[in-house]
């Protein structure tokens, strides 16, 4: 029998990767397998070349154009590549919050506003199509305070914080090119950060987004997540990565009134370092994608272009 082979493909990051890599090997090793994990190796890609890996965890190629290229050719090969770099070339979070609330999911209210300048290549003329904004539409429909963040992006990039009119445009002056969205901002009582793997294994981490970043997991540690609330998240998160075909992603929630409303949900290569998820939820992740990866490397699935979200907006229509 040929041997599998899994490859991540990874930045700076200096945790998971390895981790992840052992556990793949100790497990196909302890149980006799033909399946080997390595990180990925590539230099100059010929056309005709097929692919070195049988399954790809991709964590990098969202900040390089050249990787997501190598994936392509990858998926065109027959390789499994989780996440599908078509679909994510496609993505933006607007488009998301269309999907979510077609999968029967609450999101905040959110407007796509037009760029503040010029994208490369653009003059004014380029939009003759594009009409002067309603703003005292958009704030009515927001209230205050608005949250004014990227449609592509993450991290945490480019988001603003607004209370008031004025702070909204001094917000909007620096969104350079961006496409941004206006989104209303939900007072939460509780709020939750999802992994969601395969779309089937979700693990509910207590989040706490207004703490320092290295501090967002230990500021929501000891808190628990009453029975039904944990089924409802759980059935949200799985139903946005099945209509996105994401198959890891996290999907964060924020409660208000007893409803959890999807906040960002567009996370094709989520944070996984343990010393900012902590060992818990660390384990968690590598043991998951672990099962994952060695099932896809076992059994490979066909390639599917989307998620289900054609069919949720059909049926959300009707």
């Amino acid at each position: 029998m040929s041997k599998k082979r899994i490859g991540i493909l990874f930045g700076m990051e200096d945790t998971f990767p390895w981790a992840l890599i052992d556990a793949i090997n100790d497990r196909a090793r302890a149980a006799g397998e033909t399946i080997e994990a390595s990180d990925v190796r590539i230099g100059a890609l010929r056309q005709e070349a097929p692919p070195a890996y049988d399954v790809i965890l991709d964590r990098i190629s969202h900040e390089v154009p050249f990787y997501r290229t190598f994936l392509k050719v990858a998926i065109a090969g027959g390789a499994q590549v989780i996440n599908n770099p078509l679909w994510g070339a496609a993505d933006d979070k607007f488009f998301d919050n269309v999907v979510a609330l077609a999968a029967n999911v609450a999101v905040p209210k959110t407007v796509l506003l037009p760029h503040k300048q010029h994208p490369p290549n653009t003059t004014s003329k380029s939009f003759r199509n594009l009409t002067w904004v309603d703003w005292d539409g958009v704030f009515s429909y927001l209230g205050f305070p608005i949250f004014l963040k990227p449609a592509y992006g993450g991290g945490w990039k480019d988001v603003y914080k607004c209370d008031d009119r004025e702070a909204f445009f001094a917000a909007y002056d620096q969104t350079r090119d961006l496409a941004m969205m206006a989104q209303e901002a939900i007072a939460f009582t509780d709020y939750y950060r999802c992994y969601v793997v395969g779309r089937s294994r979700v693990k509910i981490m207590p989040y706490a987004p207004d703490q320092p970043h290295a501090l967002r997991y230990a500021g929501a540690a000891g808190r628990t997540v009453p029975e039904a609330m944990a089924g409802r998240v759980t059935r949200d998160a799985i139903a946005l990565c099945e209509a996105l075909g994401y198959d890891l992603n996290t999907a964060e929630f924020a409660v208000r009134d007893g409803t959890p409303y999807a906040i960002d949900f567009m996370n094709a290569a989520p944070d996984a370092d343990v010393h900012s998820v902590g060992e818990e939820n660390f384990r968690w992740i590598v043991d998951a994608m672990t099962d994952l990866l060695m099932e896809r490397a076992r059994r490979p699935r066909p390639f599917e272009p989307t998620g289900s979200w054609p069919q949720a907006v059909s049926r959300a229509k009707a």
